[in-house]
């Protein structure tokens, strides 16, 4: 009987002591972020964003994702965003730093924004902080090395979005085909073929 009321008392202890994270725990930045860790290609897999209008332009895409490539020191790094809008890729691509968890684009008057990393119990996922100039923050992405994230992975970014005042997050469509990586002969925009 003891034993069996010492098991009953072990298998509780974990659930007590993992009470849910404060919204201050949530929307901390990450501590270290190895820049190793970001290059390649993050599929966008939903977002929150602070106002309506912004929400209905951020649906009509059919899919997003960010490309880092690593530049030739250690924090610097190229920044490409593709959109799959309409049937079309739209890229842009940014030199930028990055320098503890915020990114710093080189053409500051170009980007009115602050992007800044987010922690994330996600192991193959990145959450992005987008503030503009003043300092408000406009809207929050959940990208991973995946097209669809697990339910508490995705419970945890709805938490963050909420703590940061955004609307509910909008979840991509993850059977939509992301955008072909850009080559040299691919600068602005490609017509996608399907």
């Amino acid at each position: 009987m003891f034993a069996t009321c010492a098991l009953v008392l072990l298998c509780l202890i974990p659930l007590s002591c993992s009470a849910p994270l404060t919204c201050e725990d949530l929307v901390r930045p990450l501590d270290h972020l190895d820049p190793h860790h970001l290059e390649g290609r993050w599929a966008l897999v939903a977002g929150g964003l602070s106002d309506p209008g912004l929400q209905e332009f951020f649906k009509r895409r059919n899919s997003s994702s960010i490309n880092f490539s690593s530049a030739h020191a250690a924090s610097s790094f190229s920044y490409t965003p593709s959109v799959d809008a309409g049937g079309k890729c739209h890229y842009k691509s940014y030199n930028i730093s990055l320098e503890g968890s915020v990114l710093t684009f080189d053409v500051l008057d170009q980007v009115n924004l602050t992007v800044t990393f987010l922690f994330t119990s996600c192991p193959d996922c990145l959450v992005m902080r987008y503030d503009n100039i003043s300092g408000k923050t406009e809207r929050v992405f959940l990208f991973s090395r995946r097209r669809k994230v697990d339910l508490d992975e995705m419970e945890e970014f709805r938490a963050q979005a909420e703590c940061l005042k955004m609307l509910p997050p909008a979840v991509m469509d993850h059977t939509k085909e992301l955008c072909p990586e850009q080559n040299s002969d691919n600068h602005r925009l490609l017509t996608k073929t399907q």
